[in-house]
């Protein structure tokens, strides 16, 4: 396998979303990502009403399943003896849980001192909220990111229609994991690496949604929404977004929308003004746009090098031009599921292509081949099979 993260090995027992994003991002870059399920399998298997659903695949490509009876004391010595020649464990159980199994943080690292052992949580260890269930709304919920999308302090709060915390703290934790590899390379130490997706959300929403509580003390200032319509605006056949913040970008977004008596407004005289009184600005140009199609804006726009596109559909997504030229997107032949479409690592290496054939695994497919490179014995192995421990 090729790829930057050829040659370590990644034992996998995490989850649904949050654990298996991270891992399926380090698989496409290379890692053997062995993914430990239950007999039953992965829940995101059933959400996806299939066994290779299109949930399932995208974020479990590219790994190798082994299926354990983790409730009986030898599904759990096959993950002990896994972890002997693995440099990353991870998991997203409860707090508690996987000690309860006896495969916590100071049993494998005992087993495998320079093991990276990765504990992902919704909440962190401790906390009156620790031990609770999580899914992605919860977060957005406790994060912030559910009050920003109101309109205003009159608009009730909403989910963004997409998960984001649990994939915002997949790419957390891989780039927690290249970074931990790098330091074990350094040390020749392993160390507990944790992460919590209400930690991982709040710091993705810092820099702008919570920036206003940077300073301390302006926490009354902070309101409910973001008090100003977004930059989606209706054209006579469609939808377009544009937007304005320097001053050349303000002078071309005028002359564009044949308003050159708004550059002599005071209030858009200035990159801070402009913000200040976003909502009457915003509102004054959605007017403007309404009246002609969108391509005429959008050459208008783009001829003056205003920040300017379509507002796609989801299938036209795929028909983009620069999507096409980037490569973006690939497709191939999947057994069991036939011709499937999946997008590439979005990082590029030029010496160390990322993984190019990312199949995702049945339940317990590599079950044998698995523990054959452990050093099982075939007769262990049938013997697994046969008391119910190993599905293969």
């Amino acid at each position: 396998m090729s790829g930057p993260l050829s040659g370590f090995r990644i034992l996998d027992m995490s989850r649904v979303l949050s654990g298996p994003v991270a891992t399926a991002l380090l698989a496409d870059q290379g890692a053997d990502v062995i993914k430990v399920e239950p007999l039953a399998g992965d829940i995101i298997r059933a959400m996806s009403g299939a066994e290779l659903g299109p949930g399932f695949l995208t974020v479990n490509r590219g790994k190798r399943s082994i299926a354990l009876d983790l409730k009986s004391a030898a599904g759990i010595d096959v993950v002990k003896r896994l972890a002997r020649d693995t440099d990353v464990f991870v998991q997203n159980f409860r707090p508690g849980a996987i000690e309860g199994m006896g495969l916590g943080p100071d049993v494998i690292r005992k087993i495998n001192p320079r093991l990276l052992y990765v504990s992902v949580s919704g909440f962190g260890e401790k906390g009156p909220y620790a031990h609770k269930r999580v899914y992605d709304p919860v977060i957005q919920a406790l994060s912030g990111l559910a009050d920003m999308q109101a309109a205003n302090e009159n608009d009730r709060p909403r989910l963004v229609r997409t998960v984001i915390p649990d994939k915002t703290t997949g790419l957390t934790v891989a780039q927690a994991i290249t970074a931990g590899l790098l330091e074990r390379e350094r040390s020749g130490e392993g160390q507990h690496i944790r992460v919590a997706m209400l930690d991982a959300m709040i710091a993705f929403l810092w820099p702008e949604a919570l920036g206003g509580l940077t300073m301390v003390g302006n926490e009354a200032n902070v309101k409910t929404g973001q008090r100003t319509r977004d930059l989606i605006f209706e054209t006579q056949d469609g939808y377009i977004t544009a937007g304005a913040i320097s001053d050349k970008e303000w002078q071309g977004m005028c002359d564009a929308l044949e308003k050159p008596e708004w550059l002599d407004d005071d209030r858009f005289s200035t990159a801070s003004t402009r913000i200040r009184n976003a909502p009457v600005r915003l509102e004054m140009t959605a007017e403007v746009l309404k009246t002609k199609p969108s391509a005429y804006w959008l050459e208008r726009l783009d001829s003056r090098s205003v920040p300017c596109a379509p507002v796609l559909t989801r299938p036209q997504v795929i028909e983009q031009e620069q999507v096409k030229v980037n490569a973006l997107l690939f497709e191939y032949d999947h057994p069991g599921l036939g011709r499937v479409r999946q997008p590439r690592s979005a990082a590029q290496f030029d010496r160390t292509p990322t993984n190019t054939e990312p199949l995702a695994p049945r339940l317990g497919e590599h079950g044998r081949e698995i523990l054959s490179e452990h050093g099982y014995p075939e007769g262990d192995i049938t013997a697994l099979i046969a008391d119910g421990v190993l599905r293969a």
